[in-house]
């Protein structure tokens, strides 16, 4: 059995792993669980599978939960130190980072430092911090299983392969709610049907990062890291079907792509059991349903936010944590229908150039990008 913390479970990806919990109660234990401000959510994770801690980021529903809870067993923390707390607990064997953006840097870092199994579906981590993340990692010996669909397909092809014999990972991409949209549409767009992806469940903001390929850039520089691979050995093809979630081109030409039904439980699923599986609730692939599978280039004209996640790549630095803060408070603009679509990467292009300089950054100066970003995007706009 498994002991698991969970940064992020009343988000998307944390609810599902709970459901991978939920139907394998022999497998898994939940040790702690964590999330932002969804308290009543939180309380009912509480009631169901008892971990010894729980942590609210918000200071002021971690006190509600704690009065709510009276004197039930399960311990209450709270913020940043809350997390990293939950990220480090002797006895767990893996936390499972699916806090939505950089706010899981910090807990990820300590958790590695403190030797635990990474699942990482919190993306934002090595998008800011790869290098610094992956030389941690390292240095005290920790694996880190990555759990975003794309890249978990990519680690189940290398498995077993030498990473000098790959000639190109190929990122998979739905194209999102607004495949085929010309220039001229995109203007017109709302949140609302940003929202409507064709394919996956997910949380508001990845689902926004989908409808802008914005979520694909940030995949190409997590890969970069991940696979320790150069940016032009990366590749983007949009396959409508999201069957084959990403593949590995090898130097003699032949190719390995990982399939299945497009449900985040199975790549979840895949990395908290790693490096054995069992089976899964999730069913398999009806071949006859899918006889059809179809691929295309991305129309990087008619969505920009790709080629700016490849261009803060090139640039490295601070250049990735601009980009990803940009994008998350845009995000949370156009959600609240403050902005339009273009808005997104014409506004993180002018960030990215305003903020140069720092080429070999230590946490601390990408945390403070992180900050002065989001003030300058609120600000300035």
């Amino acid at each position: 059995m498994k002991n698991i913390s969970i940064l992020g479970s009343t988000g998307s990806i944390g609810t599902q792993t709970l459901e991978v919990v939920r139907s394998n109660p022999e497998a898994f234990r939940v040790i702690a669980i964590s999330g932002n401000s969804n308290i009543d959510l939180l309380q009912s994770q509480i009631a169901e599978f008892s971990p010894k801690y729980a942590a609210v980021y918000d200071e002021k529903k971690s006190m509600e939960l704690k009065h709510r809870l009276g004197n039930i067993d399960t311990k209450i923390l709270c913020g940043m130190d809350g997390l990293i707390e939950i990220s480090t607990i002797e006895e767990v064997d893996i936390l499972i980072t699916s806090v939505v953006g950089n706010i899981g840097l910090l807990p990820t870092l300590n958790a590695i430092k403190a030797k635990k199994t990474i699942a990482l579906a919190n993306k934002e981590t090595l998008v800011t911090a790869g290098e610094i993340v992956m030389k941690e990692a390292l240095d005290n010996g920790v694996k880190i299983i990555p759990v975003d669909s794309e890249h978990s397909a990519i680690f189940q092809c290398l498995e077993g392969c030498n990473i000098k014999e790959v000639k190109k990972l190929i990122l998979t991409a739905s194209g999102g709610p607004f495949r085929g949209f010309n220039k001229e549409e995109l203007i017109k767009v709302k949140s609302s049907e940003a929202l409507k992806h064709p394919n996956w469940s997910m949380g508001k903001k990845i689902t926004i990062d989908s409808a802008t390929l914005m979520n694909k850039g940030l995949e190409v520089i997590e890969a970069k890291w991940l696979f320790g691979v150069m940016p032009k050995e990366i590749d983007v093809v949009v396959h409508p079907q999201s069957i084959i979630h990403s593949m590995v081109e090898f130097i003699d030409g032949s190719l390995l792509a990982q399939l299945g039904i497009p449900d985040m439980k199975l790549p979840i699923q895949y990395a908290l059991t790693y490096p054995k599986r069992i089976e899964s609730s999730s069913g398999g692939l009806d071949f006859e349903k899918y006889s059809k599978l179809t691929f295309e280039k991305p129309h990087r004209e008619s969505f920009p936010c790709l080629d700016l996640a490849y261009e803060a790549l090139e640039l490295g630095g601070i250049t990735p944590a601009v980009l990803n803060a940009a994008n998350e408070e845009l995000v949370l603009q156009f959600l609240d229908n403050k902005i339009g679509f273009y808005d997104i990467p014409n506004r993180i292009e002018k960030a990215m150039n305003k903020f140069k300089g720092i080429k070999n950054p230590y946490i601390n100066d990408i945390i403070e990008a992180d900050k002065i970003t989001r003030e300058y995007i609120n600000k300035s706009f």
